[in-house]
């Protein structure tokens, strides 16, 4: 009888083990999946990035500028928010944000002289 019962916890703890190491093998195998999928996008996008025309790359940088800019003015940094309009302005005078980062600095002011 004890040998049966030995044999029993032998054979559940050779079967817990074995779930075990399947598990893990199974999350090392998605891990090592997830971190392909990753350099695989952050090539692709780092490529892309590249191969954008001059003016995308300006207009893009123009973007990020703006919604620095604003994101900064809806964080309650009004000075912060000032100066990124004013470095868009300054680095591209015609830009399409132009009237739009004018009419912001403007508000931003106005935030600022309020007591």
């Amino acid at each position: 009888m004890k040998q049966v019962f030995a044999f029993v916890l032998f054979a559940v703890a050779a079967g817990l083990a074995f779930w075990m190491w399947t598990g893990y093998r199974r999350w090392a195998e998605r891990s090592r999946t997830s971190d392909q999928r990753f350099a695989s996008a952050m090539t692709q996008a780092m490529t892309s990035a590249k191969q954008l025309a001059p003016d995308a790359a300006a207009i893009a940088q123009q973007k990020l500028l703006y919604e620095a800019a604003s994101k900064a003015g809806e964080a309650g940094e009004p000075v912060l928010s000032i100066q990124l309009y004013a470095r868009l302005l300054a680095r591209y005078p015609a830009s399409t944000f132009g009237t739009q980062a004018r009419a912001a600095v403007e508000a931003q002011k106005k935030k600022l002289a309020k007591p």
